[in-house]
């Protein structure tokens, strides 16, 4: 079974299309209608996944003087890894090499920076455009009758709220209380009505299945469309095609550098925390590529893959304790469990004073590594720490590259900080607690609590998904099951070409008189 084929049952064919956003026609002709006549009245004009891809093959000035923070439907065209701070286009996105002096491995560890992106400086925004821009061109969505509702645990709900705003349509954002309060605050800027339109679950990041049952009732008005990002396989296509280009562009610009300076490197592994599992299909695209390692990692203090269990964390962007449909278990090659002690301290080592001059004096980081530390939020710290002990489990040597995201940058987490130095570093970190800080998450990491899979272990980590989704969700068990073969994740791809397709017929719909 490629995705679906003419012996699929009804329920799966009509799931893919309705529930997971798989439809590939004209649904609702009247709603493409009420699409179109809105983007025209709003001046909205959207881009292909091919050109988010390929930002180069679109002329610059298209996003005009646009604010790239601002709630103008020109960042639609900024949405992709090629922007600096600034919103300006860069040729390469924006990426840092981490050295062994901050690693303590021998290989080059690559970081890909998503604060660059537009609204809500999280590459979010991307996934959730990818789920909305194909509802509207097959007509499922209609901005003048639906409300978009995301549930999220935190970036996709305002990357929700983004698109909807700039697409002409009210945005919804779910999400836990116990998130940063600078997401909320957010918010409260972005949403016309935030009394109505932000949605506060019990708990953190860990408490997915209360987002899923606020989703459920929600889902009972026919007003509101749900755009869940756990299941919506445009999330996995949207990072298949656009993230999984972008850090191969970054990988060839690295090994071009370094072939200059006599070094042939490969790409060895990519580590994503799977959160939505929405990035971690960029990995996906990076094995067809180039035969890279896909490395799934989560909160030690919620180890799901790795041991079934359950738990809370403060990793914020990532979300536990069941298992994304859209997760691509059978090709996952190695799965990692990272405390949140230790991004939650390393976060602070890398946005405080004393944390800041002990790099400088005692490890002799530059002002430009310590500089780019800042852009590292906590699921950044995560998968860079994950990226380090993939190198020791794989004992990759100097010629063996490691490349993952930066999802956000530190400047979403003061509140978060600020706690963390009041509990533990007694209202200050001094640079005895750099020193310790340092020694206890970089200075000693191990290949603990990490599994280099096995095809048993795959199976049962699959396995684990089918309470979620088949008992609680209601997914036709053909359609689980089939996500078992990656014959299934083969046939996903044929969806981009033809939503771009959709989409530049929409756009020359939108532009007639």
């Amino acid at each position: 079974m490629t995705v679906v084929d003419r012996s699929s049952s009804p329920a799966t064919r009509a799931a893919l299309e309705n529930q997971f956003g798989l439809a590939d026609r004209v649904v609702d002709s009247d709603a493409l209608s009420n699409s179109v006549k809105r983007f025209r009245e709003q001046g909205i004009v959207l881009p292909t996944f091919a050109q988010l891809a390929d930002p180069s093959s679109v002329d610059p000035s298209i996003v005009g003087d646009a604010d790239p923070q601002g709630p103008d439907a020109r960042n639609l065209w900024r949405v992709h890894w090629y922007n600096d701070l600034r919103g300006r286009r860069t040729s390469v996105p924006d990426h840092v090499v981490l050295p062994t002096e901050l690693t303590g491995v021998p290989n080059p560890i690559i970081v890909v920076f998503g604060d660059r992106f537009p609204m809500i400086t999280a590459h979010k925004v991307l996934a959730a455009y990818s789920c909305l821009a194909p509802r509207v061109v097959t007509g499922q969505f209609d901005p003048t009758r639906h409300r978009a509702i995301w549930p999220s645990t935190g970036n996709y709900a305002r990357g929700g709220v983004a698109i909807s705003r700039i697409m002409g349509c009210r945005g919804v954002a779910i999400l836990p209380a116990g998130m940063s309060q600078e997401r909320f605050d957010w918010l409260d800027r972005w949403c016309a009505n935030p009394a109505e339109d932000v949605i506060k679950t019990v708990g953190t990041e860990s408490n997915v299945k209360e987002i899923y049952d606020a989703c459920n009732e929600l889902a009972k008005d026919p007003g509101n469309f749900v755009f869940n990002q756990f299941c919506e396989f445009a999330n996995h296509l949207g990072h298949y095609e656009v993230t999984g280009r972008a850090l191969g562009h970054v990988f060839d610009t690295v090994h071009a550098a370094m072939k200059k300076a006599g070094r042939e490197i490969s790409l060895a592994a990519f580590t994503s925390a799977t959160g939505s599992a929405g990035t971690i299909a960029a990995g996906d695209r990076l094995k067809d590529d180039y035969g890279t390692r896909i490395v799934a990692v989560e909160a030690l203090e919620c180890p799901t893959m790795l041991e079934n269990g359950y738990g809370e964390h403060n990793i914020q962007g990532i979300g536990d304790k069941h298992i994304p449909l859209i997760h691509n278990v059978t090709n996952t090659d190695v799965v990692c469990g990272i405390s949140d002690h230790a991004t939650d301290e390393l976060d602070v080592l890398f946005n405080s004073e004393a944390g800041r001059a002990y790099m400088a004096d005692k490890k002799g980081l530059s002002a430009d590594l310590i500089a780019a530390l800042e852009h590292f939020g906590f699921s950044a710290i995560c998968n860079t720490l994950a990226a380090i002990k993939t190198s020791k489990l794989l004992n990759l040597g100097p010629d063996e590259a490691v490349i993952t995201i930066a999802t956000d940058g530190a400047a979403l987490y003061p509140s978060s900080r600020v706690a963390t130095v009041n509990s533990r570093f007694g209202g200050e970190m001094s640079s005895v607690d750099a020193a310790e800080v340092w020694g206890r998450h970089l200075g000693h990491i191990t290949t603990e609590d990490m599994i280099d899979c096995t095809e048993r272990d795959r199976n049962r980590i699959f396995n684990l998904g089918y309470y979620t989704w088949v008992e609680q969700q209601g997914t036709p068990f053909e359609l689980f099951e089939a996500r078992r073969d990656q014959s299934f994740w083969r046939g996903l791809r044929r969806y981009t070409p033809v939503w771009d397709e959709m989409i530049t017929e929409f756009n020359a719909r939108v532009a007639s008189a």
